[in-house]
């Protein structure tokens, strides 16, 4: 089962959530602002992607952030920070059991749509 992770109220999660339900794939929300994050996970998370991929630096959350909490970020050890600042998240992050996917659009939906066709 494939858990799809976010806020509900991003756009980007939004498109993710129709689409899937357009495409008939079954799949879980984790809404990061009710559930939150655990520290292994995000730990995972940092590993396999990178802070390159899985922190959003363009969005409004990492501008009001301070210089130091953004270096952080961009440091060898960043879950902490990524915690106590969820919405740094890139959304959606879409697990797939084997791997994660980050965001959605092109390259996302081509990994989705093999999948279903296999």
């Amino acid at each position: 089962m494939i858990t799809l992770y976010g806020i509900p109220n991003c756009g980007t999660v939004k498109k993710a959530r129709v689409w899937l339900e357009e495409q008939g794939i079954a799949y879980s929300f984790h809404d990061f602002k009710k559930q939150g994050l655990d520290a292994d996970t995000a730990k995972r998370w940092a590993k396999e992607l990178g802070t390159e991929k899985l922190v959003n630096r363009k969005g409004t959350t990492w501008r009001k952030l301070d210089a130091a909490t953004q270096a952080i970020l961009q440091g060898a050890n960043p879950v902490p920070a990524i915690l106590e600042n969820l919405s740094v998240i890139k959304r959606p992050v879409i697990d797939l059991g084997d791997r994660r996917l980050v965001g959605f659009g092109p390259e996302e939906i081509a990994v989705l749509e093999s999948r279903q066709a296999s």
